[in-house]
């Protein structure tokens, strides 16, 4: 199995690279394959019609969309900027098509806030991001509040309480997100699937 870590703030050093960080140690220690795209510090090109054409700076694009084919899962972390995902992330959904091998695959979104936010930017994903790529989100979901109590490498940085609560909340939520990988990983296995006779979702 293998899982695949999109972290969406733009920022290089971010609160959510740090989530994405502890969940890779998470997978590690899972013994669970993963990788990680962190779109502060690899920031991809916004989405221009070339793309369907295959404009030179599109080539990158190639061994993105290996990895995602390579994926049986994901796991999609966004900050919440003025209750909204970040530009970037929308823009990493905007270039993946039906085609781009994300699709009937399971991801667990993943919010981050400073403070008490988180839910605006799930009911934005779950809303908007999935149409022609034809993800899945699971039902199940992670809103990381007050993000600067928990998950730091120092402990002494962590509340104890809200630390504990997340990170058996995350294991939760890794076990889950695998077991829904194996599950679509029989459904896609039936050839049920037509991208080319339907590319777009409706």
């Amino acid at each position: 199995m293998k899982i695949g870590i999109i972290i969406g703030s733009h920022r290089q050093e971010s609160q959510s690279a740090k989530v994405g960080q502890y969940l890779n140690g998470m997978l590690s220690a899972a013994k669970t394959d993963h990788w990680t795209l962190d779109l502060g510090k690899t920031p991809l090109p916004l989405w221009d019609e070339s793309l369907f054409t295959e404009g030179e700076h599109w080539s990158m694009m190639d061994g993105l969309t290996q990895q995602l084919r390579d994926s049986d899962g994901f796991i999609i972390i966004s900050p919440e900027w003025h209750g909204m995902a970040t530009s970037g992330l929308k823009n990493f959904f905007m270039l993946l098509g039906a085609h781009s091998g994300v699709g009937h695959k399971p991801a667990l979104l993943c919010s981050v806030s400073a403070v008490d936010g988180g839910a605006y930017v799930i009911a934005e994903l779950r809303a908007s991001s999935y149409k022609n790529n034809r993800l899945c989100y699971i039902p199940e979901q992670l809103v990381i509040r007050n993000v600067g109590q928990v998950f730091n490498a120092n402990e002494a940085d962590n509340d104890p309480d809200t630390h504990k609560y997340f990170v058996e909340r995350a294991r939760y939520c890794l076990t889950l997100l695998g077991g829904y990988c194996d599950a679509l990983a029989r459904v896609r296995a039936q050839d049920l699937v037509d991208h080319d006779t339907y590319p777009n979702g409706m």
